[in-house]
C-alpha cells in the first residue's frame, strides 16, 4: 500500500467486520501515517482499542453519526481517503424500519459526498453490495440510491473528489453471516435454509480489503469495481459447514432473493473487465473514464453476472481453502 505512504485515512463504519479488518491490514503494511474509525457506537470503539496493536500510534477513533455532515466535517479535515463502509443492513429489520435504512444509507452518503468536497478529500469509496443490483428489498435500494448518488458525485467537484464503488456478495464469518448463524445452530442439531434451490456468492473480509484498496489507488471517478468471486449453492454449504445437522426448510424471509446479482443486463452494455474484476462506468462517462479502460475486454450485451449462472462455483475443497483463510 504504498500509495497511501503519508497519508490519512478514515473509515467510516470503521467498527464492523470490514472496518475492523480494514484497520488491522493497513497497520500491518504500515502504509498510512493516520488511521481514523468513525461510528457511533462507543462501547465497540471502546473494545476495537483493546483488541487491535497498534504500537505506533496511528489510529484514532471519532465518535459520530454519517446522519450528522457538521460531524462528518470535523472528522474530514486533513484526510486524504475516505472509505464508506458505515449502513445499516439487516434485510428483514429495514423492510419495517424503511426510513431508517433511507436516513443512514441515502441521506448518510449524500452527506459523505458533501463532507468530502467541503474538506477537500482526495478519493472516497463506497462499500456496496450485490444487493444493489436488481434489488428486491429495501436495503438493496437504499444501497442503489447510494450508488448512484457516489457514482453522480464526480460531476459536483471537477478536478477535485473523486468517488468510486466498490460492490461484491456475502462476507464469510463476518458479524450476522450465514457462517456465524450456522455455527450458533449446530449445537441443536437442526440448522434453518428458507429455500433449497438458493445460491450465493461467496468473498472473504481480506478480498473485500484488496478490492476496496484497489479501487482507491486505480480509480479514475465513477466506476463500480466488482470482484470475480465464487459461488454455492447454499443448501450445500450448510451440509458441508454443519455435517450431521438436519437441514429444515422455513421459507423466504421478507425482502430475501433466490439468487443474487452483481452485473445486471443493463449495466452490461457498460461493463470491462480485467482477470480478476468486473468494472461498471457510467452511462455518461467521460473520454478520459473510458480511454482509462477501452484496453480491456467489453462484456457482451445482455450479460448478467448472477451467483446461480457464476462460471466460478465452489467445491467443497475450495470452500474449506477459503475457510481456512478466515
Amino acid at each position: 500500500m504504498d500509495f497511501l505512504a503519508a497519508k490519512t485515512i478514515l473509515v467510516t463504519g470503521g467498527t464492523g467486520s470490514f472496518g475492523q479488518q480494514f484497520v488491522k491490514n493497513l497497520l500491518n503494511d504500515g502504509g498510512a501515517e493516520k488511521i481514523i474509525v468513525f461510528s457511533r457506537d462507543e462501547l465497540k470503539q471502546y473494545e476495537m482499542m483493546k483488541n487491535i496493536s497498534d504500537p505506533e500510534g496511528k489510529l484514532r477513533f471519532f465518535i459520530g453519526d454519517v446522519r450528522d455532515v457538521d460531524r462528518l466535517e470535523h472528522a474530514f479535515r486533513g484526510v486524504d481517503y475516505v472509505v464508506h463502509a458505515a449502513a445499516l443492513k439487516q434485510v428483514p429489520a429495514l423492510e419495517y424500519n424503511p426510513f431508517e435504512a433511507i436516513k443512514t444509507n441515502i441521506i448518510g452518503t449524500k452527506n459523505i459526498i458533501t463532507a468530502a468536497i467541503r474538506q477537500n478529500v482526495n478519493k472516497v469509496v463506497l462499500v456496496s453490495t450485490d444487493k444493489a443490483a436488481n434489488p428486491a428489498n429495501l436495503y438493496g435500494a437504499t444501497k442503489l440510491c447510494a450508488e448512484k448518488l457516489m457514482v453522480s458525485a464526480n460531476v459536483y467537484a471537477p478536478g477535485g473528489t473523486r468517488f468510486c464503488v466498490v460492490r461484491y456478495g456475502n462476507v464469510l464469518g463476518s458479524r450476522g453471516s450465514l457462517l456465524q448463524v450456522i455455527e450458533k445452530q449446530k449445537s441443536t442439531g437442526e440448522i434453518t435454509l428458507t429455500h433449497e434451490e438458493m445460491t450465493r456468492f461467496w468473498i472473504t473480509l481480506d478480498q473485500g480489503v484488496t478490492l476496496v484498496c484497489h479501487a482507491l489507488e486505480h480509480s479514475y471517478g465513477g466506476e463500480i469495481f466488482i470482484p470475480k468471486i465464487p459461488s454455492m449453492n447454499v443448501k450445500d454449504f450448510i451440509g458441508f459447514v454443519a455435517p450431521g445437522c438436519s437441514i429444515k426448510t422455513v421459507g423466504i424471509r421478507p425482502g430475501e432473493k433466490l439468487h443474487e446479482s452483481l452485473v445486471t443486463c443493463e449495466e452490461s452494455r457498460n461493463t470491462y473487465e480485467d482477470e480478476a474484476n468486473y468494472i461498471i462506468l457510467p452511462a455518461s462517462a467521460d473520454e478520459k473514464l473510458v480511454d482509462k479502460y477501452k484496453h480491456l475486454k467489453k462484456t457482451k450485451e445482455n450479460f448478467f453476472y448472477a451467483s446461480n449462472n457464476n462460471k466460478d462455483w465452489l467445491s467443497e475443497d475450495s470452500l474449506k481453502e477459503l475457510l481456512n483463510t478466515i
